[in-house]
């Protein structure tokens, strides 16, 4: 027997029809990448992305056809992305701080017809173009009298490309597992891989990260997603803030930690959500010029472990919530966040901070677990660490043109790539990445948890950890460190620091003092280079 109830789709640009309807005079600001701060209602955002979307219908763009953008958060990017929801094609964010070789190979795997882009990234574009065959048209996200000369094939200003229509248009309806957006891997490791989400998947997890214990987020909020909605579908923002109808403020360009307190403090930003590197930049910025955050009540910090000296600052300094995730592009993203249930709700001082710096607990609609490389599933006991595994409503089933069909197995769950433990809370610790992990004489040393106290230090900036060979422990660690400006420290001093703090058998070998830590386009540190660049370093133990 089924029930009675109405075949009504979840569909993604349904969560723009509530936003406009119940939250229609709500603000989105945005800082422009032309400058000046814009201001725009739900309502209005609905009406020109309607607009869009009758216009690139009257362009051909049909059910299932890759739309690409390379753009900064703004209220265009916000129109674009729900404009080509509406017609059934498929958004397709582009990474431009990926090499241009890579770019053009993930245009031409998904095949774009067109794309829309800042006029940050005109001059990128210039260079792509030629090299994706699919590439019909670009439209760039300005307005007329912004409109630099191109070169690009069919090149017209937003502005003028929407203004072609006038929005008396009806979204199309279709099947809630239709694609909806895709996004690329960083292919750290290899070829970018494709993760193709659905209407479906974006909606459940809007869903699911706008819960208390998730996002806790609600229409009373002013919400700032600093991660652009290029990294990790944006970690599902431009779904869960409109569907709460909570104001939000697009930081553009603006991605430094002077331009970031501006917004905060001008737009009375209560939640906003990056990376570390993000939250480091502007913690140095207010050492350096002084400030407060008096509205702003809770940061979500993920994309890399965080270290425990950030959460320390921003809730006894500044009076701030931390709440640390963890997710990846192939969840869309959010896997876990760490509120604090009931169970710990007593702590306080370094155990809290302890409790914080784990990537948290997954709400339902994820499953996790952790198994040994055989696949034998491992206790939840804090301690034992095996392979993460994750499988959900809004988790990848497998990678577009299936690459990558190892990482997925017969019952869905999908092997993470990442080393972890969880307790019986269910709080899951990333210990390492498994391509990371410091193996010394048959045990692991987890690099993240060495960076994370190392980055603690009043003089360091930041700190990477990796293993360089060794000939009787097979690897020992190897400590880069980044001396804030200014600031100076040695060997020993590091090494005093890190006394106490980690077992002695994970202190590390040796320690370099560099002038900057490569990171990837997603602002994570990338261990392949650094162990290119240290693969014949000699320790002084050997």
């Amino acid at each position: 027997m089924l029930g009675l109830m109405q075949e009504w789709p979840l569909l993604a640009h349904s969560i723009l029809d509530h936003a406009a309807h119940m939250h229609g005079g709500r603000e989105v600001v945005s800082r422009s990448v032309e400058g000046p701060i814009h201001r725009i209602t739900y309502e209005e955002i609905r009406h020109r992305s309607l607009k869009l979307s009758q216009r690139l219908a009257r362009d051909g763009v049909a059910l299932g056809d890759r739309v690409a953008t390379m753009a900064w958060n703004t209220w265009r990017h916000l129109e674009t992305w729900y404009g080509i929801l509406g017609i059934g094609a498929v958004y397709h964010t582009l990474n431009p701080r990926l090499f241009p070789e890579q770019i053009a190979w993930i245009m031409n795997d998904a095949e774009d017809r067109m794309l829309f882009v800042d006029l940050t990234f005109v001059r990128l574009a210039e260079a792509l173009a030629p090299k994706v065959p699919t590439l019909e048209r670009v439209v760039i996200l300005t307005d007329d009298a912004h409109m630099p000369e191109t070169s690009l094939p069919g090149a017209i200003s937003y502005e003028t490309y929407i203004g072609e229509a006038d929005g008396d248009f009806v979204w199309a309806r279709f099947d809630e597992n239709t694609a909806a957006g895709m996004c690329y891997t960083s292919g750290t490791t290899g070829d970018p891989k494709g993760v193709l989400y659905s209407h479906r998947s974006n909606t459940l997890h809007a869903l699911t990260a706008i819960q208390p214990d998730m996002l806790d987020i609600g229409s009373k909020d002013r919400f700032m997603p600093v991660v652009p909605l290029f990294h990790a579908n944006g970690w599902s923002t431009a779904f869960s803030v409109p569907m709460v109808g909570a104001t939000m403020i697009m930081p553009g360009a603006g991605m430094d930690g002077k331009s970031i307190y501006e917004m905060l403090i001008q737009e009375r930003v209560t939640i906003t959500a990056a990376v570390p590197t993000v939250w480091l930049m502007l913690l140095q910025h207010m050492e350096e010029h002084g400030g407060s955050l008096p509205d702003l009540d809770h940061v979500i910090i993920g994309g890399s472990a965080c270290p425990p000296a950030i959460i320390r600052k921003f809730e006894e300094t500044y009076d701030v919530r931390v709440m640390h995730a963890w997710g990846m592009t192939e969840m869309n993203p959010l896997g876990t966040i760490c509120s604090i249930k009931p169970e710990y709700a007593q702590l306080e001082g370094e155990e809290k901070v302890a409790l914080q710096s784990k990537q948290g607990h997954a709400p339902y609609a994820v499953e996790m677990k952790i198994s040994d490389d055989n696949g034998n599933d491992l206790p939840w006991d804090g301690e034992t660490f095996g392979r993460l595994k994750v499988r959900g409503p809004a988790v990848s089933s497998a990678y577009y043109k299936n690459r990558g069909a190892e990482q997925f197995d017969d019952d869905g769950w999908f092997d993470t790539g990442d080393v972890a433990h969880i307790n019986e809370y269910g709080y899951m610790q990333i210990t390492d990445r498994a391509k990371d992990v410091i193996k010394s004489g048959g045990e692991w040393i987890s690099s993240i948890e060495i960076e994370n106290i190392a980055v603690g230090h009043p003089d360091v900036a930041e700190a990477a950890v990796i293993g360089v060979d060794h000939p009787k422990w097979s690897e020992r660690p190897l400590l880069i460190i980044v001396l804030k400006t200014g600031r100076s420290a040695t060997k020993e001093d590091i090494r005093d620091f890190l006394d106490g703090k980690i077992a002695k058998w994970w202190m590390p070998d040796d320690i370099v003092f560099a002038d900057e830590i490569p990171h990837t386009a997603t602002g994570k540190i990338k261990k392949t280079t650094l162990r290119e660049t240290y693969g014949d370093y000699t320790l002084p133990t050997i």
